[in-house]
């Protein structure tokens, strides 16, 4: 068996390859086309324009799906393996398990409206995504930190809280130099501005922005790696639990029961 057939790894590992590759395909057409600069421009300016922008919203959908479905899991797994007593634990899992639920919703948004349409949306997809991913990353280093070391060791929790500083550190970055930019650039839309030009007002800032937000994306990319050997350990199963004898109930007046031995029901009968 491969390792990344063990457990449910498949999840964080498809879901840091699809993301990436997202980001990649994106930029590749957007950079061959002309439609952005080849010099770090930022993510969602290489989905903005035809065709790249129906790839780029279609692999973030999918993205979003399998960053529910990952943190769901891993929100049941902190909640098997931590005891019923420990309620602080509990409620920082279900807090991460909100936030990696809005971070995630977050891409369908920045996917599906982008710079170029509807502006203020795009920003709050973007908000949703960055800043409440990296939030969803300090709770998962705060979890991780509770579950040490009788649960894993403590360089996973170091090598999570590593990451945590770095996505932290890069959100600050983008959060200042963003705000410069659009101060020193008053009365121009940005959000329609694809090409720079070096040495032009705000391109210092531009381009701190953008390394920055390409920082951040890597950082979460980085962490969910983190989970791949926690996800080996878990198994999915299935159980098919049946109510009752029959696959058809009906009653005359609306009360729904079990069907008596011999009495067929109207709908497969033919009749209504």
């Amino acid at each position: 068996m491969w390792w990344f057939q063990q457990g449910m790894c498949i999840l964080p590992v498809a879901l840091v390859i699809w993301t990436s590759a997202s980001f990649a395909f994106a930029y590749i057409t957007a950079v061959l086309l002309n439609h952005v600069d080849p010099l770090v421009p930022y993510i969602s300016d290489t989905g903005a324009e035809a065709p790249e922008r129906c790839l780029f919203g279609i692999m973030l959908n999918i993205s979003a799906f399998l960053g529910i479905a990952t943190t769901y899991v891993r929100y049941k797994q902190v909640q098997a393996l931590t005891d019923p007593g420990e309620t602080r634990l509990h409620r920082l899992n279900l807090v991460g398990l909100v936030l990696g639920w809005t971070s995630s919703l977050g891409m369908c948004v920045v996917g599906n409206f982008q710079k170029t349409t509807i502006f203020s949306i795009h920003i709050v997809g973007a908000i949703m995504t960055f800043g409440v991913g990296a939030l969803y990353i300090m709770v998962q280093t705060g979890v991780s930190y509770h579950m040490q070391p009788h649960v894993h060791g403590k360089s996973m929790f170091w090598a999570r809280f590593g990451v945590a500083a770095w996505s932290t550190a890069s959100s600050l970055s983008m959060f200042v130099s963003s705000m410069i930019m659009y101060s020193s650039l008053p009365g121009v839309d940005l959000s329609k501005k694809l090409h720079w030009i070096p040495g032009e007002t705000g391109y210092t800032a531009h381009l701190i922005s953008t390394i920055s937000e390409w920082s951040l994306a890597f950082s979460f990319v980085c962490f969910f790696f983190t989970y791949i050997r926690d996800f080996q350990k878990i198994n999915l199963r299935a159980e098919a639990v049946l109510h009752s004898s029959h696959l058809y109930e009906s009653s005359r007046y609306g009360v729904i029961g079990p069907l008596n031995p011999g009495e067929s029901s109207p709908l497969l009968a033919g009749s209504i």
